[in-house]
């Protein structure tokens, strides 16, 4: 089955979110599980928690479908120490907030060396974060998702993210997601049929194809290799709508949820109705 959908809001509580996504006809969605743009949050009241996995229930939402996404503070590459165990804290209080709803997966970006250690060094101290993190809470896939390279961030390079993964040692708690705007902007050419084979190639020779664990649909507002992470709507950025026609369409991407992070929701049951249509013609 193809899990299609977008990345939906948890405005007046975590329990919306399938409620929303279902408004939209889709068969996924993305979340964050709390405020993404603050260190900490009250615990999530359990009437919302049942309300959560009942909302779920009601509209078809197994936790295969669902993408938690964490917070953008959170730099578990942070050199640091101090900050780093702080970066560490929000991120295993982010697994256990996904434990508690019943999700089993929690994407993130890896981290930023800040440019105060290597890249080598800075990818050692993210998988140490993750397992750390990982031995905390169980039952949680840690999601890595590639980057478009910008600044000091890390996992821009499918290199970077098999280095990382190998680094944890945990591979049945971990997995990638990849974005096709930060993996396009980071010189991987979806926009072709030679280079969108030769990428999934490459994945699956560096870190296997059973180790993609979810997608992120975006067309992207910057040119090949110009390490901008600017989204735009399918079809309408520099990849081109008729790839994500055939991730939709591609088998290989089965049963992970394809998320769509496009800045036009006005455009999102339009973008889903398409790639079901794709996945299902």
């Amino acid at each position: 089955m193809k899990f299609i959908g977008p990345h939906v809001s948890i405005a007046g509580g975590v329990e919306n979110a399938p409620v929303n996504a279902a408004s939209f006809g889709a068969t996924a969605f993305a979340l964050f599980t709390k405020n993404q743009r603050q260190w900490s949050a009250p615990p999530i009241p359990e009437a919302s928690i049942a309300a959560f996995k009942e909302n779920c229930r009601k509209y078809g939402y197994s936790a295969a479908a669902i993408l938690p996404h964490d917070s953008y503070l959170i730099n578990l590459g942070q050199p640091d120490p101090v900050k780093r165990a702080a970066a560490l804290r929000a991120f295993i209080d982010e697994l256990q907030r996904c434990r508690q709803l019943g999700l089993t997966m929690l994407n993130f970006h890896p981290g930023s060396h800040l440019k105060l250690v290597s890249e080598d060094e800075g990818c050692r101290i993210i998988a140490d974060s993750v397992r750390s993190a990982l031995l905390e809470v169980p039952d949680v896939c840690a999601v890595f998702e590639n980057t478009a390279g910008q600044g000091s961030n890390l996992g821009y390079s499918f290199e970077q993210l098999a280095m990382m993964l190998e680094a944890v040692g945990m591979p049945e708690r971990t997995g990638v997601c990849i974005d096709t705007c930060h993996a396009f902007a980071a010189g991987y050419d979806l926009s072709g049929e030679e280079g969108f084979e030769e990428c999934f190639s490459r994945f699956d020779q560096l870190i296997g194809l059973q180790n993609l664990r979810a997608m992120h649909l975006n067309d992207s507002k910057g040119v090949l290799s110009g390490h901008l992470d600017r989204h735009a709507p399918l079809g309408q950025g520099s990849i081109g709508l008729e790839t994500f026609g055939k991730i939709a369409a591609d088998p290989r991407f089965e049963n992970i949820p394809l998320i769509l992070e496009t800045p036009d929701e006005s455009r999102w049951q339009q973008e889903i109705s398409y790639c079901l249509a794709r996945a299902n013609g």
